[in-house]
């Protein structure tokens, strides 16, 4: 089973909803996906509370289940959950730099960090990419609520930025209706709005995350002018 962590200490970059339209779109590609929600808001949790769609599974994993100082435990319950089948496991964490998200960092085979494209989103992702990067984990980070505007000079700018930082995912996500409202009814985007350019984002990071998991894209870890 591979695993994919969401993680970035800034709070409002949007892991929940992209977690939750990745791990739908893993599970229409033919995948057997479990959603994991580790941020005490449980906001993913309440998501899937709301579905009544196939696939993903999804639980919550709260303090008492997963001890914060033990890595064991969440390596153990993925262990578990690939005996039973499952070929992919989506993390979701909290919007702070915690025990709780180095624990899932440490257990994915692949870290994505939302940011928007902004000067403070970008410098906020600086902690969590110096602690991926120090346990020798895969990361890339995801460009997220960009304007809708086609080749928008701000994106750009992040865009270039953030490729500076480190490895920058596939596509750039934009600012869409679409997410808030699939989350709102426990639904992943491209089930919500299936033709949409939303759901076709969707997509895209989906395809690029499983080829880069599965070694289909070569990509090297930049550690770079962030550390110093």
């Amino acid at each position: 089973m591979l695993t994919i962590a969401f993680v970035t200490q800034k709070g409002g970059a949007g892991k929940t909803t992209l977690a939750a339209s990745l791990a739908v779109a893993a599970a229409h590609s033919g995948e057997t996906v479990i959603a994991l929600d580790l941020d005490p808001q449980g906001s993913l949790a309440a998501w899937g509370s709301r579905r009544e769609g196939e696939g993903p599974s999804f639980d919550r994993l709260t303090v008492e289940r997963l001890p914060q100082d033990k890595l064991p435990q969440l390596k153990a319950i993925l262990a578990a959950l690939d005996r039973k089948g499952f070929t992919i496991a989506v993390l979701d964490t909290a919007g702070v730099d915690n025990a709780t998200s180095h624990v899932a960092m440490q257990a994915a085979d692949l870290c994505l960090m939302p940011a928007r494209p902004s000067r403070l989103d970008i410098e906020a992702t600086r902690t969590t990419f110096r602690a991926v990067m120090r346990m020798g984990r895969s990361v890339a980070f995801v460009l997220n609520q960009c304007p809708s505007t086609p080749k928008s000079s701000r994106a750009l700018e992040a865009a270039s930025g953030l490729k500076m930082l480190g490895v920058l995912a596939d596509p750039m996500i934009c600012a869409r209706a679409d997410y808030q409202d699939a989350l709102a009814a426990g639904l992943g985007v491209t089930e919500y709005a299936p033709n949409s350019k939303a759901a076709l984002e969707s997509l895209a990071l989906w395809d690029w995350a499983q080829k880069q998991l599965r070694g289909k894209v070569d990509v090297t870890q930049q550690q770079t002018a962030v550390g110093h």
